[in-house]
């Protein structure tokens, strides 16, 4: 507790000394934080801010009941899986219930990127290929491994390998199909069948196809219904199999239903789901589901699979507490009516104001693209890093993705109530129009602004820092 009452400046020297690599969200000026209480934080003078951001505190910061849960099992027993505990067997009970019968055998891991990871394995092993296709623009974790199918990452680094195969993010607003084609989850679908055709004219057999079920880092993006039925077929007539990543928008977030992929159609099942983040509401927990064809043959390799953290007691004991929050407070209900009211409040600006190019989303998933004009489409990046400094400002936080970084992303704890959709447009549509508390108006040029930032800096990295990692 003693480091709770060190200043800001010294933490950030700290920080600055004995740290490296992870960039701080508001890096000009960054926010000291000290307590979190469901979707609000607040930082050491005590001044309250909207998370906006925070899709790992899934039911709330700090929810009671979670706290409570993880509090009485670390009391009486944290040990590893090796031995017999009632924890693990039900919760795994409690997620095979989630999820389409076939996906019925469990792995429990500390993180996204672990889940990734062993998903990658299970392919292969699987499928005795190598090969993975993935969608442009992709992130699934900070592993060796997850960075070479990840071109988010891959591209600043060592490149693609040539094992890996990109296919065209599905994205109808701004990729090759959109919201004018008629069929644009075939035809997307389609651009797969074709990487696939020319991985194997190569030579190159294909294990595995990852996509996360709404590509976040991607731009919030929401394929079109049917891509991944269709896309499936293509992988599967390949030998692969299909990962839905559902790290960042699993649980109930979509509203509609409780796993994004259920989105294309209650039909389609993976072969393989990868879940983290919400999974443990910030406890270090993940999970992998998978088929019994696919267990089975993992197990065939007489190696076995064993996490020393993972499926422990208390992680098993906080995972069941989300289960039950979900359940009691009926949060994916929530998620649906309150996203919609949201969607509906931001579609409302959109009219008002041009440099609001799309907004899209589903449940508490919601991607608001800026752009520059709306014949080009180009991305509004600087003018995005204004928006997101401006409602920071306002005690809103908020960032932005997308391969231009000028999608304006809001993942909230489920809580997110109707009254905070109220609150967080109303400062959006003050700031976008210049309106007294609203610092600015977006919808100009924004120099004097970007001027005053620090030279050294380039223009599109002074405002924000990196997506959420696995």
């Amino acid at each position: 507790m003693a480091a709770d009452q060190r200043g800001k400046a010294a933490t950030l020297a700290l920080r600055r000394r004995l740290l490296s690599s992870c960039r701080l969200f508001f890096p000009e000026d960054p926010i000291k934080i000290v307590r979190g209480q469901g979707q609000y934080m607040y930082d050491e003078q005590g001044a309250e801010y909207i998370d906006c951001i925070n899709n790992v505190a899934h039911v709330g910061h700090c929810h009671p009941l979670v706290v409570q849960a993880a509090h009485e099992q670390n009391q009486v027993l944290n040990t590893n899986s090796r031995y017999l505990h009632d924890n693990i067997v039900d919760y795994a009970q409690r997620l095979s219930k989630t999820l389409p019968e076939k996906l019925c055998v469990f792995y429990f891991l500390n993180s996204g990127s672990e889940a990734n990871d062993l998903a990658l394995r299970l392919a292969r092993q699987y499928t005795g290929h190598w090969d993975v296709v993935v969608l442009d623009h992709a992130y699934h974790g900070h592993l060796s491994s997850l960075i070479d199918i990840s071109p988010y990452k891959f591209r600043d680094l060592d490149g693609q390998k040539e094992w890996v195969h990109v296919a065209p993010l599905p994205d109808t607003y701004r990729g090759p199909y959109r919201e004018d084609h008629p069929n644009p989850a075939v035809a997307y679908a389609s651009e797969v069948k074709r990487v696939v055709s020319s991985a194997q004219e190569k030579g190159r057999k294909i294990a595995a196809f990852f996509a996360e079920s709404l590509p976040s880092v991607g731009g919030q993006i929401i394929p079109p219904a049917g891509y991944f039925p269709e896309v499936a077929g293509h992988i599967r007539r390949a030998g692969g199999v299909f990962v839905a990543d559902e790290i960042q928008v699993g649980f109930g977030r979509v509203g509609k239903h409780f796993w994004a992929f259920q989105l294309q159609g209650e039909d389609f099942v993976p072969d393989i789901v990868t879940m983290g983040k919400s999974i443990g509401n910030g406890h270090p927990v993940a999970c992998v589901a998978t088929t019994q064809a696919v267990a089975r043959a993992f197990e065939a390799t007489g190696v076995e699979y064993f996490n020393t953290f993972g499926g422990s007691p208390v992680s098993c004991a906080v995972g069941l507490a989300v289960l039950d929050v979900l359940e009691k407070e009926q949060l994916q209900a929530h998620a649906a009516c309150v996203g919609s009211f949201l969607m509906e409040l931001l579609g409302q600006q959109k009219a008002k104001h041009p440099i609001l190019g799309d907004i899209r989303g589903v449940g508490l998933f919601i991607g608001v693209d800026l752009i520059k004009d709306e014949a080009t489409r180009m991305p509004a990046t600087e003018e995005a890093d204004y928006v997101v400094s401006r409602l920071k400002e306002n005690y809103i936080l908020l960032s932005t993705d997308g391969p231009g970084r000028n999608v304006l992303k809001f993942k909230p704890p489920m809580c997110f109530s109707l009254e905070n959709a109220r609150h967080v447009v109303a400062k959006l549509d003050a700031i976008l129009t210049g309106e007294p508390g609203g610092q600015g108006a977006a919808d100009n040029v924004l120099e004097s602004s970007l001027e005053s930032q620090p030279p050294s800096m380039p223009r599109d990295r002074r405002l924000i820092a990196e997506p959420d990692v696995f």
